[in-house]
C-alpha cells in the first residue's frame, strides 16, 4: 500500500499540475470504486467544480472543490493517480478544463472515491492518530512508554501513528537498530529518541526520492519512484546487511512480513 511518502509525492505533484482547473466531466468505467454517493450523484456533484486545494491526511487525499464539497481518494493497495491520463486503465477518469484527463487506476479495485460535504466527519479520518510531524520527541516518547505492543505492529497502527506502514516501519527500525519484536515500553530513552529521528528522516528521504515503487505505486507522471533502490532491509531477505554483512531475515509480525538484521537490531 502506498504510505505517507508516496501519497505526499502525489499531492505535491498534483498541486503543481491541476489546481485551479475545472472538472468538466467524469468517465466511470468501474463504479465499484465510488463508495458514496451514487454514481450519478458523484458525477453530477463534480461537474463544473474547480479544484481549489489538495490536502493529505495520513494515507488519504482530500480535494477541496469550489462548490463546497470534497473529493476523497484512498489508493489502498494498487490505486494510482495519473496525469495526463489516457483512460485505457482507468476505473474513473476526471475530464479537466485543460482538455486532459486525471485517471484513477486501480488494478485490484480496492481503492475508494467519495464525494462528501465534510471530510472531517469521515470515520477513517477521525480515527487517525497523529503523524510523526505533529509530535515532539517528548510526546512520542510518552506514547511509546504506555504501550506493551510490539514496536513494529504499533508503528503500523494508523490509530497510533498515521502514515507509516510496513515498509517505512521496517526501514526506520533498522536505522534505529531496534528489533521489530521489542515491546514499545521496553525501549530506552535513547532508543525512543533515535526512533523518532529515524522515522522522520526515513519519510523525508523517501519523499525526496518520490516514493518507493515496490508494487503498483507510480508518480503522477506514471514513472516509478526512486526510493526502492535505497532500502536498507525491506524486501532484502537473505541479502547481506549493509552494516555488518549478516543475512537479512524475514519474520511475520501482526500478519505482515517484517525484514530486519538479527545482529544489528536488538
Amino acid at each position: 500500500m502506498p504510505e505517507l511518502p508516496e501519497v505526499e509525492t502525489i499531492k505535491l505533484e498534483l498541486d503543481k499540475l491541476i489546481l485551479g482547473k475545472k472538472i468538466i466531466g467524469v468517465i466511470v468505467n468501474r463504479a465499484k470504486v465510488i463508495k458514496e454517493p451514487s454514481k450519478d450523484k458523484f458525477t453530477q456533484g463534480l461537474k463544473n467544480a474547480i479544484l481549489k486545494r489538495i490536502l493529505r491526511k495520513g494515507k488519504g487525499l482530500i480535494f477541496e472543490l469550489s462548490n463546497g464539497k470534497f473529493l476523497l481518494v484512498h489508493l489502498r493497495m494498487t490505486g494510482q493517480l495519473v496525469y495526463p491520463g489516457n483512460a485505457t486503465q482507468a476505473r474513473v477518469s476526471f475530464k479537466l478544463s485543460d482538455g486532459k484527463l486525471l485517471d484513477f487506476n486501480d488494478r485490484r479495485v480496492l481503492g475508494e472515491l467519495r464525494l462528501v460535504d465534510n471530510w472531517q466527519d469521515m470515520k477513517f479520518f477521525r480515527e487517525l492518530g497523529p503523524e510523526i510531524y505533529d509530535l515532539t520527541l517528548e510526546q512520542f516518547s510518552q506514547m511509546l512508554s504506555a504501550k506493551t505492543t510490539k514496536i513494529k505492529p504499533l508503528l503500523m497502527d494508523q490509530t497510533f501513528i498515521s502514515g507509516v506502514g510496513n515498509l517505512y516501519a521496517a526501514e526506520a527500525l533498522f536505522r534505529a537498530r531496534i528489533h521489530p519484536a521489542r515491546s514499545a515500553k521496553s525501549l530506552s530513552k535513547k532508543e525512543r529518541s533515535s526512533l523518532f529521528k529515524e522515522i522522520t528522516d526515513t519519510l523525508n528521504e523517501a519523499i525526496r526520492y518520490k516514493g518507493s515503487s515496490v508494487d503498483q505505486y507510480v508518480q503522477v507522471s506514471g514513472e516509478a519512484g526512486d526510493y526502492a533502490g535505497h532500502h536498507k532491509v525491506y524486501d532484502r531477505e537473505g541479502q547481506p546487511c549493509l552494516r555488518c554483512k549478516t543475512k537479512i531475515k524475514r519474520i511475520s509480525l501482526g500478519g505482515r512480513g517484517t525484514y530486519f538484521c538479527p545482529r544489528c537490531q536488538i
